[in-house]
């Protein structure tokens, strides 16, 4: 029996993915002053790798893509430890 075929059971249990762009610490004054459009800078240049959590533990790494008119992540890559 695979992993896969092993956990199945588990297949519909929500769980939080979260992917991360980058943190960046902001004053309560530059927080209340965002509103809908506003762009928060980031110091990660493009093409650089993301980090993607599940479980609030990192996971994989991934890219930033365009499909049609939304942003998605490609994984590229899992950590072999989790």
């Amino acid at each position: 029996m695979t992993t896969q075929e092993e956990i199945a059971p588990l297949g519909d249990v929500p769980i939080d993915v979260e992917v991360e762009l980058d943190r960046r610490m902001m004053t309560t004054r530059d927080v209340l002053q965002l509103s809908e459009g506003s762009i928060i800078g980031t110091a990660r240049p493009a093409g650089e790798n993301i980090d993607i959590y599940v479980g609030g533990v990192f996971c994989s790494t991934g890219e930033i893509v365009v499909i049609e008119n939304a942003l998605g992540v490609r994984i590229t890559d899992f950590r072999d430890e989790v």
